[in-house]
């Protein structure tokens, strides 16, 4: 449908136009302007690559690769014609070489690309990709090996969409296609964003039986994810065995209670996983205290102790719920720092 400027008096046709006319490049201006901004095309995907190679014999490059909530690798192709070109084909090969992607792998690829595009945090690549995979188990997140594939083209042929449709409906596959239409209205340079596969009326049903069957098929591998509960012992006793995040706070907990200093504590404990505020905000004001501080924590507040800081005269202490498999060193740390003549440690539990 065309693009209506509403008068006074009628309607007047906007011109459309294309990204060759307008002189934007593939890679140097969509691509850049799309990875800074990719909720544009399709939400909740972080992008942890740019053109991506790293499979072996591949001469060919992934223009974005993406990673969604659920552990899915997402493949982002761009074209900048208004026919799509053979996107799909060349789609289908990289969601192949990135189906058998694991953790490590796609957090050596994020670490390469912050390199690139925010070098100042390049060191919690880790972290940041962990918090991203929370709900399947961060850093023991196992990776699905249903890739989502997200085409983005100025516009799709028959052939194209044909195929798409096929291998949704019939093979289940996850392939969206995002149409970008450029418009020039005087000296201004529009665009227009719309999801043509699936259509947008059908997207909700869509995902929500993709979501059930993700969680049916999590649930079937769920034994490769390491679950191992931990007894922690501090001088009031053992505890029962506690999931990591929990059995972390109950060491920490435990140390500052019998006087280990936060500083102290937050020195043993790997990354920005424990920190801190001035003073002793009251237990109403301290999320909004904490995410005024750590602006990144904002709609994150639940990867938090919000609900159990620890105080000091002159600071307050948050510890992170994220912990993956840095759980059993960074106990060992902390253990290390019982005041003498008291009893610290951890045990491991074996999984009935």
């Amino acid at each position: 449908m065309p693009l209506f400027e509403l008068n006074a008096d009628k309607l007047e046709t906007v011109p459309t136009s294309t990204f060759a006319a307008e002189q934007i490049l593939e890679r140097a201006d969509l691509q850049r302007l799309l990875r800074a901004q990719i909720d544009t095309v399709v939400e909740d995907v972080l992008i942890v690559s740019e053109e991506f190679a790293e499979f072996a014999g591949a001469r060919r490059r992934i223009d974005l690769l993406g990673i969604d909530r659920e552990g899915k690798p997402v493949v982002i192709e761009l074209k900048r014609t208004t026919d799509g070109g053979h996107l799909e084909l060349q789609a289908l090969r990289y969601a192949a070489m990135v189906s058998a992607l694991t953790f490590d792998d796609v957090s050596e690829a994020y670490e390469r690309y912050l390199l690139q595009v925010k070098p100042d945090e390049v060191d919690n690549a880790r972290g940041q990709l962990a918090e991203w995979l929370e709900d399947v188990g961060g850093e023991d997140a196992v990776l699905t090996r249903d890739v989502r594939v997200v085409l983005v083209s100025g516009g799709f042929d028959r052939e194209i969409t044909t195929t798409v449709l096929w291998l949704n409906e019939v093979y289940g596959l996850d392939t969206q296609c995002v149409r970008l239409t450029p418009y020039k209205v005087g000296e201004r340079l529009l665009l227009d964003v719309q999801q043509v596969i699936p259509l947008p009326e059908a997207a909700d049903l869509t995902i929500q039986l993709r979501r059930r069957e993700s969680q049916a098929r999590a649930a079937r591998v769920g034994e490769g994810r390491d679950w191992t509960p931990y007894v922690i012992t501090t001088p009031e006793g053992s505890t029962e065995p506690l999931r990591k995040r929990q059995a972390v706070l109950a060491l920490v907990s435990g140390l500052h209670a019998a006087g280990v200093p936060g500083a102290q504590l937050a020195e043993a404990i790997p990354g920005q996983r424990m920190l801190s505020l001035a003073g002793s905000p009251s237990d109403d004001d301290l999320a909004e205290e904490f995410v005024t501080r750590y602006p990144k924590a904002k709609g994150n507040l639940r990867r938090w102790f919000i609900e159990s800081p620890l105080r000091e005269a002159d600071r307050t202490w948050i510890l992170s719920k994220m912990w993956g498999r840095n759980t059993e060193p960074t106990l060992a740390n902390l253990a290390e720092l019982a005041p003498e003549g008291l009893t610290f440690g951890y045990e491991a539990r074996p999984r009935d």
